[in-house]
């Protein structure tokens, strides 16, 4: 039988203590982070005496001219109020601008005198300002974009009725983004006025 040597002791020692005190430190570092679920009952922002969803649905957003604008301004309506609707004394204020490019993606040509489709690509993109209600302060302003792409037949009838779909599938998916984004807002503009 042979005797334990006494440097491989201390070595393994020494590992299992550096990785007992990184343990202990990633511990420490995770139980320091402050992320919050969007859809909790706490507030967004520090003075507000509010939940969450309370508080966005305290957002109203101001009127747009486009048809596509509206689909993002409908569903922004939605997805703020959770369905109830615009507030009937908004807190904040959000100004809307969104503006359309529709591209050609891709042409497939073909010797034969079938329908073959193209593809086109919608992106809407928005601007929005918003603001306290009360003071006309602005809180947050931000850009977001969205695409959504379509395919486009010869027939002008199908393309121009892709293409819509294409723009409400997008007005859709760019409302979620607003909601989100303006959420965050939210929570920065509280940890200002809160700091």
């Amino acid at each position: 039988m042979s005797l334990p040597d006494p440097r491989k002791t201390e070595v393994t020692h020494l590992l299992c203590r550096t990785a007992l005190y990184g343990l202990i430190a990633s511990v420490a570092l995770v139980s320091a982070c402050t992320v919050r679920p969007l859809y909790s009952s706490a507030p967004l922002s520090a003075g507000s005496q509010v939940g969450a969803a309370a508080e966005l649905g305290s957002i109203s957003v101001k009127p747009v001219n486009t048809r596509y604008a509206q689909q993002v301004r409908n569903n922004l309506i939605f997805a703020l109020g959770q369905g109830a609707g615009e507030p009937a004394s908004p807190a904040y204020s959000l100004d809307l601008g969104v503006t359309e490019l529709v591209e050609s993606a891709a042409t497939v040509q073909v010797s034969t005198d079938d329908d073959e489709p193209t593809a086109g690509t919608v992106t809407l993109t928005a601007n929005y300002v918003l603001t306290d209600a009360k003071t006309g302060t602005t809180i947050a302003t931000g850009r977001r974009s969205i695409a959504s792409s379509f395919d486009r037949p010869r027939q002008e009838f199908a393309s121009y009725r892709a293409q819509i779909d294409a723009e409400n599938r997008a007005a859709r998916e760019l409302a979620d983004l607003l909601r989100l984004s303006i959420a965050q807002n939210l929570v920065k503009h509280g940890k200002t006025v809160a700091g």
